[in-house]
Protein backbone atom coordinates (compact mmCIF):
# COMPACT_ATOMS: atom_id res chain seq x y z
CA UNK A 1 0.00 0.00 0.00
CA UNK A 2 1.42 3.70 -1.02
CA UNK A 3 1.12 5.36 2.14
CA UNK A 4 2.50 8.54 0.18
CA UNK A 5 -0.38 8.43 -2.38
CA UNK A 6 -3.50 7.94 0.40
CA UNK A 7 -1.71 10.82 2.28
CA UNK A 8 -2.07 13.16 -0.84
CA UNK A 9 -5.78 12.08 -1.85
CA UNK A 10 -6.79 12.84 1.91
CA UNK A 11 -5.51 16.90 1.29
CA UNK A 12 -6.41 16.97 -1.63
CA UNK A 13 -9.63 15.49 -0.72
CA UNK A 14 -10.06 18.24 2.71
CA UNK A 15 -8.92 21.07 -0.16
CA UNK A 16 -12.34 20.15 -2.12
CA UNK A 17 -14.39 20.17 0.65
CA UNK A 18 -12.93 23.31 1.77
CA UNK A 19 -13.36 25.27 -1.52
CA UNK A 20 -16.68 24.16 -1.73
CA UNK A 21 -17.74 25.56 1.86
CA UNK A 22 -20.00 28.47 1.77
CA UNK A 23 -17.66 31.51 2.74
CA UNK A 24 -19.18 33.39 5.53
CA UNK A 25 -19.74 37.33 4.42
CA UNK A 26 -17.37 39.66 5.99
CA UNK A 27 -18.57 41.51 9.21
CA UNK A 28 -19.73 44.90 8.05
CA UNK A 29 -18.05 47.53 10.11
CA UNK A 30 -21.13 49.85 12.06
CA UNK A 31 -20.78 53.40 10.32
CA UNK A 32 -19.72 56.38 12.63
CA UNK A 33 -23.54 57.56 12.76
CA UNK A 34 -25.26 54.14 13.31
CA UNK A 35 -22.44 54.37 16.41
CA UNK A 36 -23.57 57.30 17.89
CA UNK A 37 -26.79 56.46 18.19
CA UNK A 38 -26.24 53.11 19.70
CA UNK A 39 -23.92 55.28 22.20
CA UNK A 40 -26.68 58.13 22.30
CA UNK A 41 -29.26 55.01 23.02
CA UNK A 42 -27.26 53.48 25.88
CA UNK A 43 -27.37 56.92 27.70
CA UNK A 44 -30.29 57.27 27.37
CA UNK A 45 -30.80 54.07 29.03
CA UNK A 46 -28.40 55.04 31.99
CA UNK A 47 -30.04 58.21 32.30
CA UNK A 48 -33.82 56.76 32.14
CA UNK A 49 -31.97 54.50 35.26
CA UNK A 50 -30.63 57.36 37.29
CA UNK A 51 -34.16 59.17 36.80
CA UNK A 52 -36.02 56.76 38.05
CA UNK A 53 -33.78 55.86 41.53
CA UNK A 54 -33.62 59.79 42.10
CA UNK A 55 -37.18 59.46 41.70
CA UNK A 56 -37.73 56.41 44.19
CA UNK A 57 -35.02 58.45 46.77
CA UNK A 58 -36.85 61.81 46.55
CA UNK A 59 -40.75 60.66 46.74
CA UNK A 60 -40.22 57.53 49.23
CA UNK A 61 -37.36 56.90 50.59
CA UNK A 62 -36.94 61.33 52.45
CA UNK A 63 -40.82 60.07 53.39
CA UNK A 64 -39.12 57.10 55.55
CA UNK A 65 -36.13 59.08 57.21
CA UNK A 66 -38.40 61.72 57.50
CA UNK A 67 -41.26 59.64 58.70
CA UNK A 68 -38.79 58.13 61.77
CA UNK A 69 -37.37 61.43 62.69
CA UNK A 70 -41.01 62.99 63.15
CA UNK A 71 -41.74 60.24 65.45
CA UNK A 72 -38.88 60.19 67.46
CA UNK A 73 -39.06 64.48 67.67
CA UNK A 74 -43.03 63.73 68.51
CA UNK A 75 -42.13 61.17 71.47
CA UNK A 76 -39.82 63.50 72.83
CA UNK A 77 -42.67 66.19 73.14
CA UNK A 78 -45.03 63.93 74.39
CA UNK A 79 -42.60 62.25 76.60
CA UNK A 80 -41.89 65.93 78.18
CA UNK A 81 -45.43 66.95 78.56
CA UNK A 82 -46.04 63.71 80.45
CA UNK A 83 -43.40 64.44 83.07
CA UNK A 84 -44.27 67.62 83.35
CA UNK A 85 -46.08 68.82 86.81
CA UNK A 86 -49.34 69.43 86.22
CA UNK A 87 -50.21 72.73 85.00
CA UNK A 88 -46.71 74.94 85.59
CA UNK A 89 -48.43 77.48 82.99
CA UNK A 90 -45.75 77.34 81.07
CA UNK A 91 -46.52 78.40 77.12
CA UNK A 92 -46.68 75.64 74.74
CA UNK A 93 -43.58 77.53 72.81
CA UNK A 94 -41.19 76.56 75.54
CA UNK A 95 -38.05 76.98 74.52
CA UNK A 96 -37.90 73.00 72.69
CA UNK A 97 -36.08 71.52 69.35
CA UNK A 98 -38.84 69.12 68.98
CA UNK A 99 -42.16 71.08 69.06
CA UNK A 100 -44.70 72.81 70.40
CA UNK A 101 -47.81 70.92 69.46
CA UNK A 102 -49.48 68.67 67.16
CA UNK A 103 -52.00 69.52 64.14
CA UNK A 104 -55.17 67.08 63.43
CA UNK A 105 -56.66 67.39 60.47
CA UNK A 106 -59.16 64.31 59.18
CA UNK A 107 -59.63 65.07 56.24
CA UNK A 108 -55.52 64.41 55.29
CA UNK A 109 -55.50 61.43 57.11
CA UNK A 110 -55.59 60.19 61.02
CA UNK A 111 -51.94 61.36 61.29
CA UNK A 112 -51.01 63.73 63.76
CA UNK A 113 -48.63 66.20 62.95
CA UNK A 114 -45.73 67.74 64.62
CA UNK A 115 -45.14 71.72 64.53
CA UNK A 116 -42.31 73.11 64.61
CA UNK A 117 -40.60 76.48 64.60
CA UNK A 118 -39.65 77.82 61.02
CA UNK A 119 -40.50 77.19 57.32
CA UNK A 120 -36.94 76.70 56.23
CA UNK A 121 -36.06 73.44 54.21
CA UNK A 122 -33.67 71.77 57.11
CA UNK A 123 -36.76 72.19 59.28
CA UNK A 124 -39.55 70.81 57.07
CA UNK A 125 -37.55 68.06 55.95
CA UNK A 126 -38.19 66.25 59.01
CA UNK A 127 -41.29 65.23 57.94
CA UNK A 128 -43.13 68.23 60.39
CA UNK A 129 -44.93 71.75 59.15
CA UNK A 130 -43.48 74.57 60.62
CA UNK A 131 -45.04 78.12 61.39
CA UNK A 132 -44.10 81.25 59.72
CA UNK A 133 -41.40 83.30 61.35
CA UNK A 134 -40.69 85.13 57.71
CA UNK A 135 -41.78 86.90 55.64
CA UNK A 136 -44.89 87.23 57.83
CA UNK A 137 -44.93 86.35 61.88
CA UNK A 138 -47.08 83.65 62.85
CA UNK A 139 -49.32 84.22 65.72
CA UNK A 140 -49.20 81.40 67.62
CA UNK A 141 -52.75 80.25 69.28
CA UNK A 142 -51.42 80.01 72.49
CA UNK A 143 -50.54 83.78 72.58
CA UNK A 144 -54.06 84.81 73.25
CA UNK A 145 -53.68 87.33 70.61
CA UNK A 146 -55.84 88.15 67.72
CA UNK A 147 -53.96 86.88 64.51
CA UNK A 148 -52.98 84.49 61.88
CA UNK A 149 -51.36 81.07 62.79
CA UNK A 150 -50.00 80.43 59.47
CA UNK A 151 -48.38 77.13 58.88
CA UNK A 152 -45.87 75.24 56.21
CA UNK A 153 -44.76 71.40 54.80
CA UNK A 154 -44.07 69.41 52.78
CA UNK A 155 -46.53 68.20 49.92
CA UNK A 156 -44.67 65.68 48.21
CA UNK A 157 -41.42 63.68 49.85
CA UNK A 158 -39.31 64.57 52.89
CA UNK A 159 -43.24 62.97 54.63
CA UNK A 160 -45.49 64.76 52.45
CA UNK A 161 -47.52 65.99 55.23
CA UNK A 162 -49.56 68.67 53.31
CA UNK A 163 -49.91 65.38 50.42
CA UNK A 164 -53.93 65.53 50.45
CA UNK A 165 -54.45 69.31 51.34
CA UNK A 166 -56.77 69.06 48.18
CA UNK A 167 -59.03 66.94 50.24
CA UNK A 168 -60.08 69.81 52.75
CA UNK A 169 -63.40 71.14 52.42
CA UNK A 170 -65.41 74.37 53.74
CA UNK A 171 -66.67 73.15 56.95
CA UNK A 172 -63.90 70.73 57.92
CA UNK A 173 -62.38 70.48 61.43
CA UNK A 174 -58.44 71.63 61.76
CA UNK A 175 -57.48 71.03 65.61
CA UNK A 176 -54.27 72.10 67.06
CA UNK A 177 -53.07 70.16 70.35
CA UNK A 178 -50.57 71.63 72.69
CA UNK A 179 -50.14 70.24 76.34
CA UNK A 180 -53.20 71.49 78.05
CA UNK A 181 -55.49 72.71 75.24
CA UNK A 182 -57.34 71.51 71.92
CA UNK A 183 -57.55 74.58 69.69
CA UNK A 184 -60.27 73.74 67.14
CA UNK A 185 -60.82 75.48 63.78
CA UNK A 186 -63.20 75.33 61.04
CA UNK A 187 -61.84 75.56 57.36
CA UNK A 188 -63.93 78.56 56.00
CA UNK A 189 -62.02 79.12 52.65
CA UNK A 190 -59.68 77.60 49.84
CA UNK A 191 -57.78 78.69 47.31
CA UNK A 192 -56.34 76.21 45.66
CA UNK A 193 -53.73 78.18 43.50
CA UNK A 194 -51.73 81.47 44.06
CA UNK A 195 -48.23 82.65 43.76
CA UNK A 196 -45.77 81.68 45.73
CA UNK A 197 -44.84 85.01 46.31
CA UNK A 198 -48.00 86.06 47.35
CA UNK A 199 -47.16 86.62 51.42
CA UNK A 200 -50.85 88.71 51.93
CA UNK A 201 -52.25 85.36 52.40
CA UNK A 202 -50.10 85.03 56.04
CA UNK A 203 -51.30 88.12 56.90
CA UNK A 204 -53.36 88.81 60.46
CA UNK A 205 -56.10 89.14 58.39
CA UNK A 206 -55.89 86.86 55.60
CA UNK A 207 -56.25 88.70 52.20
CA UNK A 208 -58.26 86.59 49.85
CA UNK A 209 -59.68 84.52 52.57
CA UNK A 210 -63.10 86.66 52.76
CA UNK A 211 -62.24 88.17 55.90
CA UNK A 212 -61.93 92.11 57.01
CA UNK A 213 -61.99 92.02 60.57
CA UNK A 214 -59.24 90.73 63.17
CA UNK A 215 -59.90 87.25 64.53
CA UNK A 216 -57.91 84.23 65.32
CA UNK A 217 -57.40 82.45 62.40
CA UNK A 218 -55.10 79.38 60.89
CA UNK A 219 -53.43 79.06 57.67
CA UNK A 220 -52.41 75.91 55.56
CA UNK A 221 -49.86 76.24 52.91
CA UNK A 222 -48.06 74.42 50.74
CA UNK A 223 -46.71 73.66 47.26
CA UNK A 224 -48.77 72.94 43.91
CA UNK A 225 -49.33 71.38 41.76
CA UNK A 226 -48.19 67.53 43.74
CA UNK A 227 -44.42 67.54 42.57
CA UNK A 228 -44.33 71.05 41.95
CA UNK A 229 -43.11 74.22 43.91
CA UNK A 230 -44.68 76.14 41.24
CA UNK A 231 -47.55 77.95 43.05
CA UNK A 232 -49.26 77.60 46.52
CA UNK A 233 -52.31 75.90 47.64
CA UNK A 234 -54.03 77.73 50.47
CA UNK A 235 -56.84 76.86 53.14
CA UNK A 236 -58.05 78.67 55.69
CA UNK A 237 -59.93 78.20 59.27
CA UNK A 238 -61.60 80.41 61.74
CA UNK A 239 -60.90 78.96 65.66
CA UNK A 240 -64.27 78.26 66.95
CA UNK A 241 -63.69 77.09 70.49
CA UNK A 242 -60.90 75.81 73.02
CA UNK A 243 -61.02 72.83 75.07
CA UNK A 244 -58.82 71.91 78.13
CA UNK A 245 -57.17 69.19 78.29
CA UNK A 246 -58.50 66.78 81.14
CA UNK A 247 -55.70 64.28 81.46
CA UNK A 248 -52.11 65.18 80.08
CA UNK A 249 -50.72 62.00 79.24
CA UNK A 250 -51.11 58.95 76.80
CA UNK A 251 -54.99 59.05 77.22
CA UNK A 252 -56.10 62.27 77.22
CA UNK A 253 -59.75 62.55 75.10
CA UNK A 254 -59.37 64.20 71.80
CA UNK A 255 -62.61 67.04 71.05
CA UNK A 256 -65.48 65.27 68.97
CA UNK A 257 -63.91 66.31 65.96
CA UNK A 258 -61.33 63.55 66.17
CA UNK A 259 -63.25 61.18 67.11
Amino acid sequence: MNVAATTDDTEHAQRTVASQSPRRPPRRRMGRVAMAVSVFGELLITAGLVLGLFVVYSLWWTNVVADREAAKQADKVRDIWAHEDGDSGRPAEFDSKNGIGFLHVPAMGDEDILVEKGTTSKILNDGVAGYYTDPVKATLPTSGKKGNFSLAAHRDGHGAEFHNIHKIKKGDPIVFETKDKWYVYKVYAVLPETSKYNVKVLSAIPKESGRTKAGHYITLTTCTPIYTSRYRYIVWGELERVEKVEKVDGERTPPEELR
